[in-house]
């Protein structure tokens, strides 16, 4: 029902030794070799050629279709204590998700191990993520801010950094994320994608043309400081919000 609006990565904040940028959905993290036959644009690239900086590097990603704070090392050195900081859990992250359910609680704690669900008959993803007994530890936390008409607007705060970690958990509470093609209550739409694009027709039924998942919040401390940086809800995702109060 709604596009995301064209927009260009931005500097949110500027530190001699790294950047805090939004990252627009539908934009990568850095280019994907052997990808599809449409290009699609990566912030550290364009950031790397709007700074004239080529050893901007990120120490963490986010996926394709989720938007938000991402951040960028600019020398080695930085990188290798971003490196540090992640390994050691000392970067917090807040992400602002709408999903399909009303919760009956308003604050909850997922401990349930991710991993390959595996393919098969029920499951045509490589990439899909389950909580399985053999799977690596991972621990979200999350509050309900509010509900609206069957959905509910959560944050989420992953202790650890699993793939699709978020995705993975709120589809295990029963919560799956707008737009979500992986995770949501349509198994092939993924599948659907790759094979015929976005179209308007898969966009109506999933209700988003990406997963309704944005990175809201980071903080980590640096130089002997607490860096915090915040991106309010983008726009598509706020069009979304406010529909469903219409």
């Amino acid at each position: 029902m709604t596009v995301p609006d064209p927009e260009k990565p931005r500097v949110v904040t500027e530190h001699p030794d790294f950047y805090i940028v939004h990252k627009p959905a539908l934009w990568l993290t850095h280019r994907v070799h052997g990808g599809g036959r449409v290009a699609v644009p990566d912030v550290l690239g364009w950031m790397q050629r709007e700074t004239g900086e080529p050893d901007l590097s990120p120490p963490h990603r986010l996926d394709r279709e989720t938007s938000g704070l991402l951040v960028l090392s600019r020398d080695t050195e930085a990188a290798r204590r971003f490196f540090t900081l992640f390994k050691t859990h000392l970067v917090g992250k807040s992400y602002l998700a709408i999903v399909r359910g009303t919760p009956g609680w308003e604050r909850r704690t997922l401990d349930a191990p991710l991993g390959d669900l595996g393919l098969g008959a029920a499951n045509r993803v490589l990439m899909r993520q389950a909580v399985v007994p053999n799977g690596r530890p991972a621990i979200t936390d999350f509050q309900v801010l509010e509900k609206r008409n069957g959905h509910a607007l959560i944050e989420a705060h992953p202790r650890s950094g699993r793939l699709h970690q978020i995705r993975a958990h709120l589809f295990q509470l029963g919560l799956p994320l707008v737009g979500d093609k992986i995770y949501g209550p349509e198994r092939d739409a993924f599948v659907e994608f790759i094979e015929t694009g976005q179209t308007a027709e898969l966009t109506a039924r999933l209700g988003l043309e990406r997963q309704a998942l944005h990175a809201a919040r980071i903080a980590f401390p640096w130089a002997g400081a607490q860096v915090v940086a915040e991106a309010e809800l983008p726009a598509d995702m706020q069009r979304l919000w406010d529909w469903l109060d219409a």
